[in-house]
């Protein structure tokens, strides 16, 4: 062991017995950053050679001083070279014109912020953004943008959590809280106070939206109205819904009678109410992606120690594949077509 390394181990072990938190980030990022000097580059092209193409956006996910930043790679190559952005986010979802970012302004304090990035405007616009970031969402147009976050202090929350999902009009920046909305449930509306939302997919009319509603220790695949401010329920037992490009299939993560946080991806035929449960033998806590009207997206932990270096999956939407990695080290993906 070398003598940096002897050092580095007594500091964590002394920051440990004096509770010092703050501090042992410190060197915990210290080593992360010495683990990224020594990784190896992937193969990179400029972003302006892709920026015009359909391609897939996504957060990077290789260990290395682009971790966490967005980047992207052809549609007609996904395991291609990758260009790489700037922009660092937790979670990322883009449109032609348009990149919706969750993140952190880091610092011992940590704040999250929400921007919104478009192509020929200077600056990116900032979105109010309460609590933690968990999912992001545009409209196809580019129009509205979704965020949903993690929030503590709602008084029904002891035991579980709480969400904040707001949509935002981007042409004004008036933003509509889906807890505003009114709640149709069976028929009968319904105000519960432990209701929550979260994972928005917009449809093409610009306002036609699909969500999770959950309240009564039940999750609902919920259409909901930009224009009547309303949420229907719709099925049981759906999470994180993403509407397919063509519109007749929604995607969604479900639990069925497995333990708490151990879902599998379900695919519902809209016009006949058929539900198939796709193959795969892990857990997917992530909104999937449409690759296109056949096939979906989404994204898993790496394996062991490589966890934090997630890869992005495609599997047919009909339930006739297994999945496999479509993206090595990428995270939160978004197909600009």
């Amino acid at each position: 062991m070398s003598a940096r390394a002897r050092l580095v181990a007594l500091v964590v072990v002394c920051l440990l017995a004096l509770g010092g938190t703050a501090a042992y980030v410190l060197v915990a990022r210290d080593g992360q950053r010495e683990a990224a000097a020594a990784a190896p580059a992937l193969p990179a092209v400029s972003v302006a050679s892709l920026q015009d193409e359909p391609r897939i956006v996504f957060r990077n996910a290789a260990i290395g001083p682009d971790y966490g930043k967005v980047a992207m790679v052809p549609l007609s190559d996904p395991g291609g070279p990758r260009a790489v952005t700037g922009q660092s986010c937790d979670r990322v979802f883009a449109t032609s014109t348009r990149t919706l970012c969750l993140g952190s302004d880091g610092g011992a304090g940590t704040t999250w912020r929400a921007t919104v990035t478009t192509r020929g405007e200077a600056s990116p616009r900032r979105l109010p953004l309460t609590g933690t970031p968990s999912r992001a969402r545009l409209s196809r147009d580019g129009s509205h943008a979704a965020t949903t976050t993690f929030v503590a202090g709602d008084s029904y929350t002891a035991t579980g959590f709480s969400t904040r999902t707001v949509i935002t009009t981007l042409a004004d920046g008036s933003g509509s809280d889906l807890e505003d909305f009114r709640l149709v449930h069976r028929g009968r509306t319904v105000r519960p106070a432990d209701r929550n939302f979260w994972g928005v997919t917009f449809a093409a009319d610009g306002d036609t939206f699909y969500v999770t509603a959950s309240f009564g220790k039940q999750n609902w695949l919920a259409r909901g109205s930009l224009s009547r401010r309303t949420l229907t329920t719709l099925r049981a037992d759906a999470e994180c819904p993403s509407l397919s490009p063509d519109g007749t299939h929604v995607a969604y993560k479900k639990r069925q009678d497995r333990r708490a946080g151990d879902w599998r991806v379900a695919v519902l035929d809209l016009a006949s109410g058929r539900e198939t449960v796709l193959p795969g033998g892990r857990s997917v806590d992530d909104q999937v992606e449409w690759l296109d009207d056949r096939q979906l997206v989404y994204g898993l932990p790496g394996d062991g120690s490589r966890a934090a270096e997630t890869n992005v999956w495609v599997v047919a939407a009909d339930g006739t594949s297994q999945p496999r990695v479509l993206i090595e080290k990428a995270w939160s993906p978004a197909v600009v077509r």
